[in-house]
């Protein structure tokens, strides 16, 4: 896609935010990348309604502003962690939708995964960031769980998706809102009922099969590496009474846990 369509989808979506209600005043945030230090992204202190081409600001990798005639928002340090750990992702966009965002403030999780469709579009799980001060100490805290998923609550923060088109990191976006909803009606019903295993496990084949797994989903931080080194001890070491059998195993867990581009680490 070209930047001429990159900016007219990054209108297109601030609109699109703030139509739907999940923006207000200054609220929310949306960049795409253009290439490898070029990030475009819409202005600090200005409504999501107003936007205009003319109004997106161009920076580098380092959030440093190389065009514009506006400033670019203090929370790009979140959109850039993703960008600098997810070669995949293309676009981030950031906002404070009401159900979701209510989920992150009163400090609980999202019951994620109830609704099978959500499984193959957001994965096993949408992680809550604990409350951190505003900067780099955000985006440390996003730095453990950025590899691991493609949407994030952040508590006292809202709702933070990526992808890689701004059309999917949007529709993210709203999908998490989507579900946030349905659980807080179904809280006076007795709650949503969780997804077994026996139906999540092919809908995150299907995810990975379509190239849509995050580089290190469903693993906790710090899984992957040690994965790895211990089927490469045991090759490399020849450690007694391991079989190529257990090795091929341990092998397919990494693949399927990394997803589709097979690296632990960035």
């Amino acid at each position: 896609m070209n930047e001429a369509q990159i900016r007219r989808d990054l209108v297109r979506y601030s609109h699109a935010m703030h139509a739907a209600g999940w923006v207000a005043n200054h609220d929310g945030n949306l960049s795409a990348r253009l290439g490898a230090d070029r990030i475009v992204c819409t202005p600090t202190a200005f409504s999501k309604l107003d936007v205009t081409r003319d109004d997106l600001v161009l920076v580098n990798g380092d959030g440093k502003k190389i065009a514009g005639r506006r400033r670019p928002f203090s929370e790009l340090v979140l959109h850039r962690m993703v960008y600098g750990n997810r070669k995949d992702a293309s676009a981030v966009v950031h906002a404070h939708p009401p159900y979701a965002t209510a989920f992150g403030v009163s400090g609980r999780a999202l019951p994620h995964p109830f609704l099978p469709e959500a499984v193959v579009s957001l994965g096993p799980a949408i992680p809550t960031i604990p409350l951190t001060a505003p900067g780099q100490a955000s985006a440390d805290a996003l730095r453990a769980q950025v590899r691991r998923c493609d949407a994030v609550l952040i508590a006292g923060n809202g709702v933070l998706t990526w992808g890689p088109s701004l059309e999917l990191a949007y529709l993210r976006l709203e999908l998490v809102e989507h579900l946030a909803k349905i659980a807080h009606h179904a809280q006076g019903l007795g709650g949503v009922r969780p997804l077994e295993s026996a139906i999540v496990d092919p809908l995150l084949a299907k995810r990975r099969k379509a190239g849509l797994a995050a580089p290190e989903e469903g693993m906790s931080p710090g899984e992957a590496p040690d994965m790895v080194a211990r089927a490469v001890a045991m090759v490399s070491e020849g450690i007694p009474n391991v079989d190529a059998e257990q090795v091929r195993r341990m092998a397919r867990d990494i693949l399927a846990s990394l997803g589709r581009d097979g690296s632990s680490t960035r």
